[in-house]
């Protein structure tokens, strides 16, 4: 399992990709079949927001993606996080009614 941190105009410190790293670990308590995560931040406008995309490669299904924004790059990384834990566990439990 490989976890990727990307910055479109901004600079990734050592302090964001750990941040991001450990956020993502999460990840895989939910679903157990994840390849890569890759996490892009970027800069959402000229006024300080950024924004975040958190793209999780899962086996035979389409890759998760989950956006998010706000002023804060942490709070950011953590919402996205959310939403693509959400993602995830919703896959889960539609799997388990299907079998």
């Amino acid at each position: 399992m490989r976890i990727d941190v990307v910055g479109r105009d901004v600079e990734i410190t050592e302090a964001i990709r750990t941040h991001a790293e450990a956020k993502s670990q999460k990840l895989l308590r939910h679903f157990d079949r994840t390849q890569l995560i890759t996490i892009t931040a970027g800069k959402a406008d000229h006024h300080g927001s950024f924004g975040v995309e958190v793209v999780v490669d899962v086996e035979h299904h389409d890759p998760f993606v989950a956006h998010a924004a706000g002023p804060d790059l942490y709070g950011v990384i953590e919402g996205a996080i959310a939403k693509s834990t959400r993602q995830l566990t919703d896959f889960k439990e539609k799997t388990k009614i299907h079998r």
